[in-house]
């Protein structure tokens, strides 16, 4: 077999670029837990030893660290004056943690792939699932890091406005319900908004409970806001006003019994807001950089997950509409819609 040496070199080049991102994440993380992005935000032209010394670091690492940044663009480096710079448009993404861009807690989801990767192996042999909690604890706060931000930009502002009378609800005072409710920052951003409102969330995740309610006193809303251990087909019953699946139903082994016990549960009124990873309904339309990494994720997190519970579906992190509206079809809800969209999420409204 003969091989085109262009066609070979170009992929080489793009494996390459590929193993100097994944370098590039760990240069990230670094960044971020030893504060060397926020020495630098708003500081214009810095040297190495300036922003080792605002960092508390040691400069010698500082500096070989500044020209990895540098050689991927995260960072501006100019020769004349041999200083390094953040630009603000870089900031927000790598400095600022109550940004909605925020992006460096996301490196912690891949470090925890690797880190189980002895997991995956044995799945993919076996066919056997691996459990949320199963995984190393980076993928816990990595993932509620990186969703916090992202809720915390778009949930009040933009999600449940699109939703058909359901902020009047919660202004007004009404029940809600979170499952999978992970760290409970959705629920606690919701209580901060809507103060005459209560929240319940749910998980099966004792430690992320933990965290939840701990995140809940913090925030100084534990009195409206409570977690509790529990699955999706389990929720008791309240009358929910509004009941969210964020991020979370296509990692259930059995999603249908999960939108029926929904439907039990909800007031006559009520509306379902589910919230999954952007994605088309054909495979050929999701080969695109959020398609990669959620279907990376899916590999290892998503479709393990629900492998690991009864009922099996593993719809993946790449399920599509048409999927999902099948799912709360069969739950026996009339009405299913897109509401809206980003980028990274679907926001669908179902109702009973």
């Amino acid at each position: 077999m003969s091989l085109d040496d262009n066609k070979l070199n170009a992929f080489v080049d793009k494996a390459v670029t590929d193993l100097a991102a994944g370098y590039g994440g760990v240069m990230v993380s670094l960044g971020r837990k030893l504060g060397l992005y926020e020495a630098m935000a708003g500081a214009g032209p810095m040297s190495s030893r300036e922003i080792a010394d605002r960092a508390g670091c040691a400069e010698r690492y500082v500096r070989e660290w500044l020209n990895s940044q540098a050689a991927g663009g995260y960072l501006v480096y100019h020769p004349s004056s041999q200083t390094y710079e953040l630009p603000p448009e870089h900031a927000v993404v790598l400095a600022d943690d109550t940004s909605p861009v925020y992006i460096p807690p996301a490196w912690d989801v891949p470090a925890s792939m690797w880190f189980d990767e002895d997991q995956a192996i044995r799945a993919f042999r076996t066919g056997e699932g691996v459990p949320w909690g199963n995984h190393d604890a980076r993928l816990h706060c990595g993932s509620a890091a990186f969703f916090r931000n992202a809720y915390r930009g778009e949930l009040v502002a933009n999600w449940l406005p699109a939703l058909d009378g359901v902020e009047d609800k919660l202004k007004a005072g009404g029940r809600v319900a979170d499952i999978g409710c992970g760290h409970g920052y959705s629920s606690i951003i919701m209580a901060e908004a809507f103060p005459k409102s209560h929240f319940s969330g749910f998980d099966t995740h004792e430690a992320s409970i933990r965290t939840a309610r701990e995140n809940a006193r913090e925030a100084g809303v534990e009195d409206r806001v409570s977690f509790e251990l529990a699955d999706a087909a389990s929720v008791p019953e309240a009358g929910f006003d509004l009941i969210c699946f964020f991020d979370c139903l296509h990692d259930m082994g059995d999603p249908v019994t999960a939108a029926k016990r929904a439907r039990e549960t909800l007031a006559k009124d009520g509306t379902v807001m589910l919230v999954e990873p952007y994605a088309q309904d054909r495979v050929e339309d999701n080969l695109t950089p959020v398609g990669r990494l959620y279907y990376a994720a899916s590999t290892t997190l998503c479709c393990a997950h629900a492998l690991s519970e009864d009922g099996g579906w593993a719809l993946g992190a790449q399920a599509g509409e048409e999927r999902l509206a099948d799912v709360f079809a069969k739950a026996g809800f009339s009405h299913f819609r897109r509401a809206t969209e980003t980028p990274f999420n679907l926001i669908l409204e179902a109702r009973p």
